[in-house]
């Protein structure tokens, strides 16, 4: 079977644009992508934190020295994104994985007979994790996540459970020092999702991501751990997940049980 690669969210930002008043270039860029590249920069740079309010938009246009109607647009483009949040009456926020509407952002299980207004993973989903350590990093690993073979990786292995039954087995892994103090102790105590940990306590945010899918057979420790025959078909999702600037920020390897499930994605 062919590898399906599947974006999860809209196209990556434009490359960091320079300032509106530096000289044109040969790959020009049109004004309003170039303040969104500049809002993107002060994101990835930490100028406004997950949840945080931004300035409003003649506070950015006056920063920038653009009208307020560019802001406007380069603002829509990273709310359509999902980089931030509009909440009318409130201003623009920095979206957060904290937020209930995107909790499973990037999980698109929905059970059989959803229809077509089903939602992913609903509630209650439990987790257990089966493992958390530091280990080397393999050379598939490594090339997805842009490091050296043998480099040092936490490594988390856990099992997603939808009404007491698993449904999802995978192998996480986070690059470079970042995640060293994770330990399986505060995956065990933490309750909201695995990216907002990351986004609070390890200052990375997964802002989007890419999956290849394909059909693979369980062999003995998956049919165990999923609740499944030996051999029985499962879906196979690898997932890369990028922070701001595209930085690889994880790559995860999930093995699905679709007996009573099946992956939903939405194509625009």
């Amino acid at each position: 079977m062919h590898d399906m690669m599947v974006s999860r969210t809209a196209p990556a930002p434009a490359p960091e644009a320079q300032a509106p008043t530096a000289a044109p270039n040969p790959s020009f860029s049109p004004l309003y992508r170039q303040i969104k590249g500049l809002i993107t920069r002060g994101l990835q740079h930490g100028d406004w934190k997950p949840g945080e309010l931004i300035p409003s938009e003649a506070d950015l246009a006056r920063r920038f020295g653009v009208s307020q109607g560019t802001v406007r647009k380069a603002v829509d483009e990273l709310a359509a994104e999902g980089l931030l949040l509009r909440r009318q009456g409130r201003g623009t926020f920095v979206s957060t994985h904290h937020e209930e509407r995107v909790k499973f952002r990037f999980l698109r299980l929905v059970p059989d007979g959803a229809g077509e207004g089903g939602r992913p993973v609903p509630q209650p989903m439990e987790r257990q994790f089966l493992e958390c350590k530091r280990t080397r990093t393999s050379q598939e690993v490594a090339r997805a996540l842009g490091i050296k073979p043998g480099e040092s990786v936490t490594q988390i292995r856990r099992l997603l459970l939808l009404a007491g039954s698993p449904v999802v087995y995978e192998d996480i892994y986070l690059p470079g020092p970042a995640f060293r103090a994770l330990t399986a102790e505060r995956l065990e105590s933490y309750r909201g999702p695995l990216y907002a940990l990351f986004e609070s306590e390890f200052s990375t945010r997964m802002v989007r991501a890419e999956e290849k899918l394909r059909a693979v057979n369980a062999n003995e420790q998956e049919a165990r751990l999923l609740q499944v025959r030996e051999a029985e078909a499962l879906l196979l999702v690898e997932r890369l997940s990028f922070s701001y600037g595209e930085l690889p920020a994880e790559y995860r390897r999930g093995l699905y049980n679709t007996r009573h499930h099946h992956y939903r994605n939405e194509l625009s």
